[in-house]
């Protein structure tokens, strides 16, 4: 994989930050647009642009038949059928969909939603929402100090009040990869349904949702080198073909009258109104693009860089690395002793170095290593390895200058 030519593909990092080159090392956050995406995006709105299922003329033919290849794109990179495929903001939606159209018309007084201690906000409160609503309870599976699921405890959990197992693929806060199928074949084997929070995980890992085993699976388009405000929930269909729609509008329905709507079959079901249909043109490039590289390569090269990275930072005197579990992806959280992360953030940024500092949407993690804010280098397939001497060279600055 020659990272000098990606490079070239992404004109945001050909600029300079406070008059040196950009290293940008905030992809968890969101990683920048290949040009194929900004030209996918370009083209639909200067010559395609109409509105979708709905028109004869040639326009609005070309975009639903853009906007149903990028369905069809997403899934073949999912490992999925495209009926499967539900286009939503983002992964938060994706799981809001779910928590509000499958599990909320289900849960009972008395039931249990099960997720763990290293999930994001948007996987923590949408089922705290649905449980406060019906008298559910919401359990906690733990983890260990270095970040790992306690996968014992974890099955313990998993009991007859259980209605749904929700988590995050890979952590945001900490980089830790989850076992997937092997949780999954643990909940199924009491007939329990799981929902993986994939945002973390489908740039740096390949994810194929049959292999996986999983109920449903959803991911965010801005993580994974395409547009903001676009984001995929592949569901199987026999649960989408049993969901009632979440929201009512117009292109959701098979027929209308003032007695009663006939909604359309999934996923339109579940995509009232216009959708974002540049959006999901340019996720759909995207997921060419990494094809187009291919996985393998890129979770090669990011490991290689995490590995690097890891043994460099940890080097310096007074870093404590937060999250050092065994299986992880591109992610590297630590604190600097004596120094607000938010005051590493901005010593990092005067070198052109961005990172992101704070609780990342994951304040239960921040608890439970007792810090309230971590630094964290989160590294995509652009990056390369001599990116991390300029964050080291700054880190040791900004001991100097809060010592």
């Amino acid at each position: 994989m020659n990272v000098a030519e990606l490079r070239a593909d992404f004109p945001a990092l050909q600029q300079k930050v406070h008059g040196r080159p950009l290293v940008y090392l905030d992809n968890a956050a969101t990683t920048h647009k290949p040009k194929v995406v900004l030209d996918a995006l370009d083209k639909f709105y200067r010559e395609d642009n109409s509105n979708v299922h709905r028109g004869v003329h040639t326009l609005s033919q070309r975009a639903t038949e853009s906007y149903e290849g990028a369905r069809a794109k997403i899934a073949q990179f999912l490992g999925a059928e495209a009926n499967e495929i539900v286009f939503v903001r983002g992964a938060t939606e994706g799981i809001n969909l779910v928590a509000n159209a499958f599990l909320r018309p289900q849960l009972h007084k008395g039931d249990e939603v099960l997720i763990t201690a290293m999930e994001h906000h948007a996987n923590i409160v949408p089922w705290q929402l649905a449980c406060e609503a019906t008298g559910a309870k919401l359990r906690v599976a733990p983890m260990s100090q270095t970040g790992e699921l306690l996968l014992d405890e974890l099955e313990t959990l998993l009991t007859p009040r259980t209605k749904l197992l929700a988590l995050t693929h890979v952590s945001n806060a900490l980089g830790t990869v989850n076992p997937i199928a092997q949780i999954t074949e643990m909940a199924h084997a009491r007939g329990i349904p799981v929902l993986v929070d994939g945002a973390q995980a489908v740039q740096h890992l390949s994810v194929n949702v049959c292999e996986l085993g999983v109920d449903f699976y959803a991911l965010s388009g801005h993580k994974l080198y395409g547009p903001t405000g676009i984001g995929v929930l592949w569901g199987r269909s026999a649960h989408l073909e049993g969901m009632a729609p979440w929201q009512g509008g117009g292109d959701m329905i098979r027929s209308v009258t003032f007695e009663k709507t006939e909604f359309a079959p999934p996923p339109l079901r579940f995509e009232a109104g216009t959708p974002n249909i540049a959006g999901a043109i340019g996720l759909g490039a995207a997921v060419e693009y990494l094809a187009g590289i291919g996985l393998d390569a890129i979770v090669a090269h990011e490991r290689e860089l995490l590995t690097a990275a890891t043994d460099a930072v940890a080097a310096i005197e007074g870093v404590r690395l937060i999250g050092t579990a065994d299986a992880k992806a591109s992610v590297l959280s630590f604190v600097v002793e004596g120094v607000h992360p938010h005051d590493i953030g901005t010593v990092l940024d005067r070198y052109g170095v961005a990172v992101r500092t704070g609780h990342h949407c994951a304040q239960p993690v921040m608890a439970f290593y007792g810090v309230p804010a971590t630094v964290r280098a989160s590294f995509g397939l652009y990056n390369y390895h001599a990116e991390i001497v300029p964050l080291c060279k700054a880190l040791r600055e900004a001991q100097e200058l809060f010592a």
